[in-house]
């Protein structure tokens, strides 16, 4: 048998009348003791100068048994059935001892145990074949100084620790590097001291057949002792492990994979995140590369993607050393990965993983090519490539890299890149659709919201939405300039109270509510009633609780330069002086756009060219919980008064000496954004919209207005006067449209209205006509018929005028018609 045998394993019973036998180097019986007499019956006479061999049972074991102790060397023989004297079969274990040579020859002496039966001698064989000749385990045996007395032979020593180690310690006989030896005498002094055996400790080194590469092992130390109980040494078993500690590895990598992958809703820090994972974990460098549309955010088109593909770099990480990754930079197309033949399309089109190593790996890259003279230079000896897929539709690829000296990826290795870079796929493929909705509902939000503020000569206008700081929902925070009847202009802002995508809806119903009561030319107050309405409405009808609505709407007249302001739970606005001082109205804002409903006021303020007016939601005042009112005494107000008063923002005219090299709209602009910094505040919680407006009023030369008596004569005299003004202006090409649009509205003034009349003209944007009288009743248009002598003045002033509408006030109506301007002459 081919075992080192340990001292006290297997070694044959003291004599005390024990049988034993010398042979000598033919196989001949020498020498018989009385005990095996007494174990086998024959005499010593008998069987002195027979064959050992033919005391066995059979005469195949007789040549097998003959064979190995004529040529093995001493020790454990096993088990054997021998034949007595008197034929019977006796069940025995033998021992072999070789002694010295006699007159030239050697012999041996061969000692027999008699056992139960032969299962338990074969039992007992078993039992030492498997510890110490059988076994994966290493098993080796140190005295109490450490020293190596003897070791197993059934596994692959370390180099230099084997037989010939035999009396040094492990820390004269390992090689450097191979494991940690202080800690491995820490733990056999433990044992030596405590009697306490270690059993399963995981040790992590280098393997010693490739020291480039980590192994594992289990490691049991087991006391040994001596007949007084006194621990005399140890028993150190040693089991391979790396295969179930790689297989542990990956199960833990795996998990960890679906903690670290997909923290947010991000296509570009997905794929990050899942390189910065695999580096330097699974691979020394790692990058994905993403078809275009998933890259930028949108759905892919369902399907598996065929050659040719566009594949752009959207992560990359790399461990200390290498430079592949270096051809191809984050946001570049990967060119050669985007050829029809590459592995990377081939990966996508079969849906299977590339695995290059080796040879296929420089023949698939040479070294000609630039990626190939890369992967050289870098030391690149695996490469895995692993196509990326969610719900049956093509994503990208993912490539890991190895370096020398790593291992190879392996086939196991595969089968766990599969399965993080299936989590990464799903977080992408959920990140790309969730971008792609956001965009929609952004685009649906930008689309509710102004896209443009109107150029008006009274009214400049620069507005700010912006969301909440980090939130991913929609807000409902918006803002108007809406142009009136009369060069009037209406400035409005509101707030949903609510965030998502219902939010921005109710922002949209909220906005276009506000702009068709506002055509019909309401005050402010009465506006901000019928709005309430509308919103209590539609929460009965959909059977929600109101929500927090709120609005502030402000009418600018710059004829008479008076601006008319009413609010519904929503902060006031600032009035900012041309001078720089900052004033609010003394009125606090009405309730809320909910049940509670009108009743609303309003204030007039008179207002001087190049005053402003500073409209803003309470989100933007009010990071949390603070009081948005406007009367001068809440945190927010005083918050806005204190960024109004800083250099740059909107209450800060332009100075003299840039003044006139400025755009007036360029530095309302940046007035606009200086404030809207110094109004930001990271605890907000909610969007915010701002509106700036500096105002001026019309100049007295583009305007007129006219009393006239209410008779029909007087209409041709209005004729008259305002083709004399039209002149005054260049516009004579409008004389017969205008003239003929102010005869039909004054007719209709004289016949149904009532005193007192009067008429106006404007000059603003466009040329408006404006008859006013006494009485409420609704000018209608009607068909009429050919019989009829009249009824047709309406019809007409609808086919002549761009636009025209009643305005009502407190004693009587305005009806009004409006036409473009036509160009100047040259």
């Amino acid at each position: 048998m081919d075992a080192v045998l340990i001292p006290g394993a297997g070694d044959p019973p003291e004599p005390r009348g024990d049988a034993f036998a010398l042979v000598d180097a033919e196989g001949l019986v020498v020498s018989w003791s009385a005990g095996a007499q007494r174990l086998l019956g024959y005499a010593a006479q008998e069987v002195q100068g027979r064959r050992a061999a033919g005391l066995l049972w059979s005469e195949t074991g007789a040549e097998q048994l003959a064979e190995r102790f004529l040529t093995g060397p001493s020790g454990l023989l096993g088990p054997a059935r021998l034949r007595s004297r008197d034929g019977d079969e006796v069940a025995a274990v033998l021992w072999l001892h070789q002694l010295g040579p006699v007159a030239g020859e050697g012999q041996w002496l061969i000692q027999a145990a008699e056992a139960a039966d032969v299962q338990e001698a074969d039992l007992r064989l078993a039992l030492l074949r498997g510890l110490f000749t059988e076994s994966p385990l290493i098993i080796d045996v140190f005295d109490a100084e450490l020293r190596l007395l003897a070791q197993n032979t059934s596994q692959c020593r370390v180099p230099g620790f084997g037989q010939e180690a035999a009396g040094r310690t492990l820390r004269e006989a390992v090689p450097p590097g191979l494991m940690d030896i202080e800690a491995v005498e820490r733990r056999q002094r433990k044992v030596l001291a405590t009697g306490r055996a270690l059993i399963g400790t995981q040790v992590h080194g280098r393997d010693p057949l490739n020291p480039d590469l980590e192994a594992a092992w289990s490691e049991t130390i087991l006391p040994l002792r001596g007949g007084s109980g006194r621990t005399v040494g140890l028993a150190h078993m040693v089991a391979d492990i790396t295969a179930e500690a790689r297989a542990r590895g990956r199960l833990a990598m795996v998990n960890d994979a679906g903690i670290a992958i997909g923290s947010l809703l991000d296509v570009q820090h997905t794929a990050q995140e899942l390189t910065d994972f695999a580096v330097p974990r699974f691979a020394d460098c790692a990058y994905v590369d993403l078809l275009d549309p998933v890259r930028s955010g949108a759905e892919p088109a369902p399907g598996t993607s065929a050659p040719p593909v566009v594949l752009r770099r959207a992560a990359v990480s790399m461990a200390a050393r290498g430079g592949e990754s270096a051809t191809v930079a984050p946001g570049q197309i990967d060119q050669l990965a985007s050829r029809p033949d590459s592995p990377a399309a081939r990966a996508l089109a079969d849906r299977r993983p590339v695995l290059l190593s080796g040879d296929a790996l420089y023949d698939e890259y040479p070294a000609t090519g630039e990626r190939g003279e890369a992967l050289r230079r870098s030391g690149v000896h695996s490469l895995l490539l692993v196509p990326m897929h969610a719900r049956g539709t093509a994503l990208g690829t993912v490539v890991f890299a190895r370096f020398h000296p790593t291992r190879l990826f392996e086939a196991d290795d595969v089968l766990l890149a599969q399965e993080f870079v299936a989590r990464a796929a799903a977080c992408i493929d959920n990140a790309a659709r969730y971008t792609a909705e956001r965009t929609t509902a952004q685009s649906l939000q930008r689309s509710l919201l102004p896209s443009y503020l109107p150029e008006l000569a009274t009214v400049e206008a620069a507005a700010r939405y912006v969301p909440a700081p980090g939130s991913t929902l929609l807000g409902g925070a918006w803002f108007d300039v809406i142009p009136l009847a009369g060069a009037r202009v209406a400035l409005a802002a509101g707030d949903t109270g609510k965030q998502g995508l219902q939010a921005a809806v109710s922002m949209g119903r909220l906005r276009t509510a506000v702009r068709t009561l506002a055509d019909l030319d309401m005050p402010p107050e009465e506006l901000l009633s019928h709005l309430a309405d509308l919103v209590k409405r539609a929460a009965v009808y959909r059977g929600d609780t109101p929500t927090k609505a709120t609005c502030v709407y402000a009418v600018f007249d710059p004829l008479s330069r008076r601006c008319t302001v009413a609010g519904a739970g929503h902060p006031m606005p600032a009035l900012v002086r041309a001078s720089g001082e900052v004033e609010f109205p003394d009125l606090p804002p009405g309730p809320d756009l909910d049940l509670q409903g009108p009743p609303y006021e309003s204030c007039e303020l008179t207002l001087s060219d190049g005053d402003r007016l500073v409209l803003c939601t309470a989100g933007l005042l009010s990071p949390g919980s603070e009081d948005a009112g406007a009367d001068g005494t809440g945190q927010a107000v005083h918050r806005l008064r204190e960024a109004l008063s800083h250099p740059g923002t909107a209450a800060q005219p332009p100075t003299p000496d840039r003044g006139s090299d400025q755009d007036p709209k360029q530095e309302l602009e940046a007035a606009c954004d200086a404030l809207l910094h110094r109004l930001h505040s990271p605890d907000r919680t909610g969007d915010a919209a701002l509106l700036v407006a500096r105002l001026r009023g019309l100049r007295a030369d583009h305007h007129a207005t006219w009393k006239v008596a209410a008779d029909p004569e007087a209409v041709g005299r209005a004729r008259s006067l305002v083709g004399r003004k039209l002149s005054e202006w260049h516009l004579e090409e409008q004389e017969f449209t205008t003239q003929l649009l102010v005869s039909e509205l004054l007719t209709n003034a004289v016949r149904y209205g009532e005193p007192p009349i009067r008429l106006r003209l404007i000059r603003d944007r466009n040329l408006i006509c404006e008859v006013s009288d006494g009485s409420s009743t609704s000018p209608l248009v009607r068909r009429a018929l050919e019989t009829d002598e009249g009824g047709r003045g309406l019809y007409m002033v609808t086919q002549l005028a761009g636009f025209w509408g009643t305005r009502y006030h407190a004693r009587g109506k305005s009806v009004w018609a409006e036409q473009p301007l036509l160009p100047l002459p040259p």
